[in-house]
C-alpha cells in the first residue's frame, strides 16, 4: 500500500502502563517507516514519558499532539499522540508500580475504545497494562478484555492468542484456578467455540478445525480424575458439531498444543489462563542466556466478540527492564498487523 493513502485504517495505539516498558516499545515501533504503509497510527498516551522514552532511546521522532485522530498528520518520523495527561506534567517513573501510572493507563484504553465505538478510529491495539496498578487508581477490572467488554457493552467475548499456526482461545482467564474450575460448564464452553470459529473465519481460515482441551490430565480417564470431561466439554463439542463447526475433543492439553502448532488444528480451546498460555508464551518468547532478558517476545492477543477490532501484545509490563532501552517491540508490530489482517 501507497503511504499517506487515506484508505489504509486508521488505528489507535495504547502506550500502556507508563512505568513499564509500554513507551519504549511504542517509540521503537512509531520510528518503523514499514508501519506506515499499511496503517494510519495514533498514539494515545502522556506526552513527557513518551519524550523521555525517545530521548534515551537516541531516536529522531518529533512529536504531533493533534486533538483528535482525524487532525494528525500519519507520516514517518513523526509520533501523533492524543494526550491522557495534562494533568500530569513530569515523566512518570519507570520500574514502579503506581496510582498515577495505572490511571494514565485506563484512561488510555477508555479513550481508545470510545474513538473505536465512535468510528473515528477503526480499530485499537493495546500496550500492556499492569492490573495492580489499574485497581490501586479504583479502576476495578481484571484487565484489559474486561474492561474493553464494559466500555463496548459486550457480554459474550473470549481472549485470542496468534502467532503463526498457533491460535489458542480461553474458557476463563483471570480467575483463580479454583474458580476457573468451576466454570467450566457447557454453556461457557459452547459459546467459546462459536467465537473461535466466527474469529478464524475473520482471520482467513474458511473452514476452522478447533482442537477443544480437557480440563483433567487424561482427559479425566473415563471419569477417574474427574467428570467435567463427560458431564460438560463432550456435550457442548456435541452441540457445536449440530451447528456445523469442525470441533473435536477433548483432547489431554499435554498433546493438543502441540499438534496444533504443527497444523493439525486452526485453533484451540484452553480450558483456564494458563493451560493456554504457558504452550504459547514457550513457542513465542526467547531468552537471551548471557543478558539474562528476553531476547525477542512474539505473539498476538485479540479480543474475541467485541464490536470493534482490538489487538495487544501478549507480554507484561516488564517492569524489571522498564526505562533500560532492553524492550522489544517485535509483538507490538505483530499485533498491528493482526489488527490490520482482522479488518481486511
Amino acid at each position: 500500500m501507497k503511504r499517506n493513502n487515506k484508505h489504509i485504517p486508521v488505528l489507535a495505539v495504547t502506550m500502556g502502563d507508563p512505568s513499564g516498558i509500554g513507551p519504549e516499545i511504542a517509540a521503537r515501533a512509531f520510528a518503523r517507516k514499514t508501519i506506515y504503509e499499511v496503517c494510519r497510527p495514533v498514539l494515545i498516551g502522556h506526552t513527557p514519558t513518551l519524550q523521555k522514552a525517545i530521548k534515551a532511546l537516541g531516536l529522531k521522532t518529533e512529536i504531533n499532539l493533534p486533538a483528535t485522530p482525524d487532525k494528525a498528520r500519519f507520516q514517518p518520523g513523526t509520533m501523533d499522540i492524543l494526550e491522557i495527561g495534562n494533568d500530569v506534567a513530569h515523566p512518570v517513573a519507570p520500574g514502579k508500580v503506581s496510582a498515577e501510572a495505572g490511571e494514565l493507563a485506563f484512561r488510555a484504553v477508555k479513550m481508545a475504545a470510545e474513538l473505536a465505538m465512535q468510528g473515528m478510529v477503526d480499530g485499537i491495539v493495546t500496550g500492556p497494562i499492569n492490573k495492580e496498578a489499574i485497581n490501586m487508581a479504583g479502576h476495578h477490572f481484571s484487565g484489559h478484555t474486561e474492561i474493553l467488554a464494559y466500555f463496548t457493552h459486550a457480554t459474550k467475548y473470549a481472549m485470542m492468542l496468534a502467532d503463526d499456526d498457533l491460535r489458542i482461545i480461553h474458557a476463563t482467564t483471570h480467575v483463580s484456578l479454583r474458580k476457573a474450575c468451576d466454570l467450566v460448564r457447557k454453556e461457557r464452553i459452547l459459546e467459546v467455540i462459536q467465537l473461535t470459529d466466527e474469529g478464524l473465519k475473520k482471520l482467513g481460515i474458511s473452514n476452522p478445525r478447533i482442537g477443544v482441551a480437557a480440563l483433567n490430565p487424561h482427559s479425566g480417564d473415563g471419569g477417574l480424575f474427574g467428570m467435567e470431561e463427560i458431564e460438560e466439554i463432550k456435550p457442548a463439542i456435541e452441540e457445536a458439531a449440530k451447528m456445523g463447526i469442525d470441533a473435536s475433543g477433548p483432547i489431554p492439553a499435554d498433546t493438543l498444543f502441540a499438534m496444533a502448532s504443527g497444523g493439525k488444528y486452526d485453533g484451540c480451546v484452553a480450558m483456564y489462563h494458563d493451560q493456554g498460555h504457558i504452550p504459547f508464551k514457550l513457542l513465542g518468547f526467547s531468552w537471551d542466556k548471557g543478558k539474562k532478558a528476553m531476547h525477542s517476545v512474539r505473539g498476538v492477543n485479540i479480543t474475541l466478540g467485541l464490536p470493534i477490532v482490538r489487538t495487544s501484545v501478549d507480554h507484561g509490563t516488564a517492569l524489571e527492564i522498564a526505562g533500560k532501552g532492553l524492550a522489544s517491540p517485535d509483538a507490538l508490530v505483530q499485533a498491528i498487523d493482526y489488527a490490520i489482517k482482522l479488518l481486511n
